[in-house]
């Protein structure tokens, strides 16, 4: 039996190339080193899951690369990890540089990775300092940290700082269906875009969420097994609260709310759904914001058949009901009840309009 190797581990980018979502920091570093116009301290900032410490292993070893290079070297001896969270004190900072003085054996560079760079106190900061500003012509520092703010500006003025933002939808989409293709996984594209959206923006917590599901669906993912799996809430049930709406069904909105708390899902997480698919019909008005619909082809489907039943005064309406009902949410005494409210003047949300327009 072989051993199993996470998504996240075993997808890896081993080249700028393979980097999802970070174009442009990548063609960067790619021209820094071709020109060889590189930094002394670079400090990578961003969401978690982005591909900080990737890119910063992935740097570390080109640098060191040269014609005379074997392709599977990795420079190993060359590169230097701290994780600054379990390493923050000001002996862990000296003995780092006394690693420093010495120059490598093999390769150009020592390279220091250091992670979570924000978490240093305040005095293994200070220690790092002087180093920092003036290393060996030996030494690239490369600091991550997911927190920049917490960083001194004296350290952020010493380094060459990227910003590496959030991965989109369809970015994490495209490289889910590269994986589920290698591994022999059918998977729905509507199936893997409830993946991409509660990943919110880190790919390796898209592939983390990936490999849960395939132990729980095995080779095919579907829709249904993915929300049911995830204790997503169906995009249907807000379909159907808008059909109620549109009829003015108060009874059967109430039947359908009392329907997905008896399934356990929580009534604000109910709210802002609600609240995000009026704003989703509200884009699909226009065909120059209906890009902006960030959801599966199917559902988009949906969301436009639903969108042209009605007007965009009764959206605005709905939209304006459930943002209060979203601000009261927490001071609420009766939650339910609060919710209940807003579904009764949803389903009377036409009748006002009208009254407004006579």
């Amino acid at each position: 039996m072989e051993d199993y190797i996470v998504s996240a581990r075993k997808y890896r980018p081993q080249t700028f190339d393979d980097v999802v979502g970070q174009a442009s920091i990548t063609r960067t570093l790619e021209n820094a080193i071709k020109n060889n116009h590189l930094a002394q301290a670079f400090l990578f900032c961003g969401p978690r899951g982005v591909g900080k410490t990737t890119c910063a292993r992935i740097l570390a070893r080109n640098i060191n690369e040269d014609s005379d290079s074997a392709k599977d070297e990795d420079f190993a001896f060359n590169i230097f990890e701290l994780d600054a969270a379990s390493n923050n004190s000001v002996d862990n900072i000296r003995h780092l540089i006394d690693q420093v003085r010495i120059p490598p054996q093999v390769g150009k560079y020592k390279v220091f990775i250091i992670d979570e760079v924000h978490m240093l106190s305040s005095q293994a900061f200070n220690a790092f300092l002087k180093t920092l500003e003036e290393p060996p012509s030996h030494v690239i520092f490369i600091l991550a940290t997911t927190e920049k703010h917490k960083i001194l500006p004296t350290i952020l003025s010493r380094c060459q700082i990227f910003d590496f933002r959030r991965i989109e939808i369809p970015d994490i989409i495209l490289q889910l269906e590269i994986v589920a293709k290698n591994e022999k996984i059918k998977a729905d594209h509507d199936a893997l875009h409830i993946v991409a959206q509660k990943a919110d923006g880190a790919m390796r917590d898209a592939l983390s969420i990936f490999d849960q599901l395939v132990s729980f669906c095995s080779n095919t993912l579907t829709y249904n097994d993915v929300i049911e799996n995830l204790n997503v809430l169906d995009y249907d049930y807000y379909f159907r609260i808008t059909e109620a709406m549109a009829a003015a069904d108060i009874a059967n909105s109430l039947l359908i709310y009392d329907e997905i708390l008896e399934k356990g899902f929580d009534s604000h997480h109910f709210v802002n759904g609600l609240a995000d698919h009026f704003r989703n019909l509200m884009v699909c008005k226009d065909p120059q914001t209906i890009e902006l619909l960030q959801v599966g082809k199917s559902t988009s489907d949906k969301y436009r058949e639903q969108s042209a039943l009605l007007e965009v005064d009764i959206l605005l309406y709905a939209l304006k009901i459930t943002s209060k009902c979203d601000v009261q949410f927490k001071m609420s005494q009766n939650k339910r009840l609060l919710v209940e409210l807003c579904l009764m003047q949803l389903c009377s949300v036409k009748e006002a309009v009208e009254k407004k327009k006579a």
